[in-house]
């Protein structure tokens, strides 16, 4: 085996670069993001493809300039799927100085459906992912005619008539602590299926209007501390076949007790009428 000589004053040189990045003090920023995802292949950075990380590290970068800069998004999101608060935790070693002046400049480079709302300093040990948290989704639905297709990146149009009353009691069904494995696309033998469901209910739509949406629209609001792969979307697609007369109430009974049915036949509602609404951490 040959060794390689080593320079004595190149090795000292490497030991000091070392000791000073473990010296220079790191910073922790938690920045509250909006955006249109229907564009998007999700938040995820992936090869080839749009996504929401990617523009925002892309942006982040000529910002910031010189200063190398990490982000943490508080979970993943499916294409299509749009978000009113998702909270990014920013790992930098210089000090942000000037709120309001980074995201003025921020949010003015930023492409027009992402959006930064907020900027707060956290310390070492909060974790976007890990920290206790409850996430709020919202499925924004219409049925019967086909919508303005103006319309189609927030609100999901189910062409046919739907028992809408029938459809309340469904979703009622899928609050408190159930067993959810049913309701996970692509499940493992070590994932929890065992989740509660804080808020499971079926309103009309009060919150986002426009002149090209129909009469009356509808949302599904669910609000649990975590969820499954497509856990909401297969829920909402539960939902629809029940208003369409598929299935029953009981059905859905038996589908969250562990092994009491076959898997239900799969449909993941429309990734676009889904919006994750909130994020709330239990330490702020």
């Amino acid at each position: 085996m040959v060794f390689k000589k080593i320079d004595i004053n190149q090795l000292f040189f490497l030991l000091i670069v070392v000791f000073l990045q473990n010296k220079m003090k790191k910073y922790f920023y938690l920045i509250q993001l909006q955006f249109l995802g229907f564009r998007f292949h999700g938040w995820q950075r992936q090869v080839d493809v749009k996504t929401v990380q990617g523009h925002v590290e892309k942006t982040l970068k000529f910002v910031l300039g010189k200063h190398k800069a990490k982000i943490l998004g508080a979970g993943r999101t499916d294409a299509r799927v749009s978000a009113n608060n998702f909270p990014v935790e920013l790992f930098i070693y210089e000090e942000i100085n000037n709120f309001e002046q980074f995201l003025l400049d921020f949010n003015m480079n930023l492409p027009n459906d992402i959006k930064a709302l907020s900027i707060k300093e956290v310390d070492e040990k909060f974790n976007v992912i890990n920290d206790s948290k409850v996430k709020e989704y919202l499925y924004f639905f219409s049925f019967g005619s086909k919508n303005h297709p103006f319309a189609a990146p927030i609100l999901t149009c189910f062409y046919q008539e739907l028992d809408l009353e029938l459809m309340r009691k469904g979703a009622a069904l899928f609050k408190g602590l159930h067993w959810f494995k049913h309701y996970c696309t692509k499940p493992t033998e070590f994932a929890m299926y065992n989740r509660e469901i804080l808020v499971s209910e079926i309103v009309e739509n009060n919150i986002y209007s426009a002149n090209f949406f129909p009469e009356k629209t509808y949302v599904y609001r669910i609000k649990s501390k975590g969820f499954l792969r497509n856990q909401v979307r297969l829920i909402m697609g539960t939902l629809f076949r029940l208003g369409q007369g598929e299935i029953s109430l009981e059905f859905i009974k038996k589908s969250l007790i562990e092994h009491n049915i076959d898997r239900p036949l799969p449909f993941v509602a429309p990734a676009s009428g889904l919006i994750l609404n909130d994020v709330t951490y239990e330490n702020s």
